[in-house]
Order: structure tokens, then sequence, then C-alpha cells
């Protein structure tokens, strides 16, 4: 009996509904509602799959803070050919500490092979791009492509033409203040208030200004980042011929999901004019890049929605696209 009751109570609680159904003979249909139900479906998985699409998305953020590390070093990424034999030449780097720092140099050939050519033009179309379209630097950030990928290549054959021009290549540790570094005709050679090049001993015949730079960076080499003076080249068209790269340098700190790490990116003025002393125009023959340090640093970090955001929005399409249904207007009799 006990059996026979438990069955019967089960049965009840199965068949009990506290939500009445319409039964189907009262529920009139029309091609109308059904248009709209599937309009609205349809809409509703248009928007979940734009949803997700922007749910996979990034976007960078910017954040600026007062610099306070004045006491650290700073590395100087360089590589630059110079037109003329290394030997007529010094290049060094002259700081408001008075820190002389030098550089390594070797003889190379000034003219580029069809490859390398065509490697410079390819970086100075990413560097006008870069300039019109500052979102393009965010992809780059998010890509992390590899500074290997801007480097010169190397020649397939080695020259035959003589060895004319001074390639200036590798990094210095200097001091995070305002410098100044500088390729000009003689050798440097230092004294108690700085140091002097020996311009005297070199033909004036053999000055050629000239120059191709093929990077310059400050801090850690880092990936996603393209330098505004890479591949840049002039031409000198005088002898006496000064250049001028007034530079500000600007910490960075990279926090994307490939890179993580701290740089140094900078922005650039250039002047170039020719040293003619008899016009008033003075000054000394050569290149020089005058750097100063900004007080503010840059947090660049790639954000990404969160996943209660999603599932948020996600949950707002549909009760709308349902609430749509439920407000449909009936049909006539």
């Amino acid at each position: 009996m006990r059996r026979l009751s438990r069955k019967k109570t089960l049965s009840l609680v199965k068949e009990l509904d506290a939500f009445p159904k319409v039964p189907e003979s009262y529920v009139e249909t029309s091609a109308s509602r059904g248009t709209v139900s599937l309009l609205a479906f349809t809409f509703m998985g248009i928007l979940t799959v734009l949803e997700f699409l922007v749910y996979r998305e990034t976007w960078m953020r910017y954040d600026y803070e007062v610099d306070k590390d004045f006491t650290s070093k700073l590395r100087l990424n360089i590589d630059i050919t110079v037109a003329m034999r290394c030997q007529y030449i010094g290049a060094d780097v002259l700081d408001l500490a008075e820190t002389m720092v030098t550089s390594s140099e070797g003889l190379v050939l000034f003219d580029l092979t069809p490859q390398q050519r065509q490697w410079q033009r390819m970086l100075q179309q990413i560097q006008n791009r870069l300039q019109d379209e500052i979102s393009l630097q965010d992809l780059l950030f998010k890509s992390a492509m590899k500074s290997s990928v801007t480097a010169l290549p190397p020649r397939e054959h080695p020259p035959t033409e003589p060895l004319s021009a001074c390639r200036i290549h590798g990094h210095l540790e200097i001091n995070k203040v305002a410098g100044n570094f500088h390729i000009t005709v003689g050798k440097a050679i230092p004294h108690p208030r700085g140091h002097a090049h020996l311009a005297a001993l070199v033909s004036h015949d053999s000055y050629n200004f000239s120059h191709r730079i093929d990077h310059m960076s400050f801090g850690e080499l880092m990936p996603g980042i393209i330098n505004p003076l890479d591949g840049t080249e002039k031409i000198a068209e005088e002898s006496n011929q000064m250049y001028q790269y007034f530079i500000t340098i600007v910490p960075t700190k990279l926090h994307t999901r490939k890179v993580y790490g701290d740089t140094h990116q900078f922005s650039v003025t250039e002047r170039e004019r020719v040293i003619n002393h008899a016009t008033g125009s003075h000054g000394v023959s050569g290149i020089f890049m005058k750097y100063d340090i900004s007080s503010l640093m840059v947090t660049v970090t790639e954000d990404h929605m969160p996943l209660w955001k999603f599932l948020e929005n996600h949950e707002h399409n549909i009760s709308s696209n349902h609430c749509s249904e439920i407000l449909q207007p009936d049909p006539p009799l």
C-alpha cells in the first residue's frame, strides 16, 4: 500500500504544472509573426558574432606619469654609414655630465645593392605611413615585429670596388641626461674643457657627409617598434654640409601579450644647411644628433574585454530580441 501511494504521489508531482500552457487550438499563427521572429533571431545571431569579434579584439591604452628614474644608464644603439673614410672622421657622445664615449667603426661600401635598396624603400614607405596613420603603430605593438625584420640585409657578394665609406655601429651606455652624438672631421682628443677634433689634418676635398642611418634607437631593443630615423638617407650637395637632428626621448613601458619590458621612443626634428662663414652661416661641418630626455613616461598597455562583460552584452542582446517579439502587435481579427 505504501508503494502504491508513493507512485501516485510521484505521478501527481510530475503532472503538476504551476504555469498552465495555452491550448494550441487557442493560438492563432500568422506569416507576419513568423517572419518577425525569424528576423529577430537572425539579428540576434549577427549581434552575437559581432560581439564575439569585439571580445577577441584588443586595443592599446596610453597612460602618462612622471619619470622618477634619473640615475640609471641609457643605451644608445647606432648604425650609421658616412661616405668618408674612417681615418678622416671621429664619432663620439658628449653629454651635460661632460662624459665622452666613443663608438666602433669599420670600412664599408656606401652604395647599396639592389636588394638593400629595395629594403630601404620599403622601410621608408612604412615611415611615411606611420606619420599619416598613427593607429598603425598599435598594430606594430600587437604584432611584436622583431627588429631583425628592419635590419639591413647583408650583401649577396663581397664588393669589388674600393671601400670608401665608414660604418659606425654598436651600442653605447650613456648618462640619462641631455647630450650630443656627433660625427665630424678629425679624430677626437679629450682636453680639460671637453674635447676637440683634429680637423686640420684632413684635406677639405675629402669632406663628404652624405650618410645613411640604418638604425638608431635608445634603450633595450624591443620588437614592434620602428624608430623614426631608421632608413634615413641624406646626400650632401656641398662638402661643408651640416646635418642636425633634434631628438626628444620618451621613456616607454610596453605591456602587451607578446612583449613586456622597458624601452625608449623618440621624436625628431631635422635641419640641414651649408657652412659658409662669408655669408654668416657659421658652424662645423658634420652630423649632430642633440638629444634630451622627457620628464614624462608613457605606459602602453594592451587591453582586452573581460569575459563577464562579453556575457553581459550577450545576455542584453538576447533580452532585447525577446522583448521585441513580445511587443509585436496582434494581427487584426
